[in-house]
């Protein structure tokens, strides 16, 4: 009984992540399957630092993080957290701007990591007219 209750808390976990995120990272999804509590403890975390604060929205945080994430190489994570951005109300512009402040500290590879994520968007934006 105790398996199948956890079967389904994963599933709704999953299921739940991918709806509020719009993605779902093959890596998390393996984790959830193996440690479901340390995954929610995690999702809190991830929920508090990337949602509306405060004073500084959602779609603001989500490009900090791209920015991160350029930084450190991680263009398909790059990618999910400029879309995210633009879904939350960040124009291209915003996106792109973003992107360009990332070059004096993070140099051409951080720009260009934040640039191909946006011609991928623009990309699939363009097929799917």
């Amino acid at each position: 009984m105790a398996n199948e209750e956890e079967d389904k808390r994963v599933r709704d976990y999953l299921e739940a992540m991918r709806k509020e995120r719009g993605y779902l990272p093959a890596s998390l999804a393996y984790a959830a399957t193996k440690d479901i509590d340390f995954l929610e403890a995690y999702d809190k975390l991830y929920s508090a630092s990337l949602s509306d604060g405060k004073a500084f929205p959602a779609k603001y945080r989500e490009l900090v993080a791209a920015g991160i994430l350029a930084f450190r190489g991680f263009d398909p994570a790059v990618y999910e957290h400029l879309k995210r951005a633009l879904k939350l109300g960040a124009t291209k512009q915003e996106a792109l701007e973003a992107m360009e402040a990332t070059i004096v500290p993070g140099g051409w590879p951080t720009l260009g990591a934040g640039l191909r994520a946006l011609m991928r968007i623009e990309e699939e934006e363009k097929k799917e007219k």
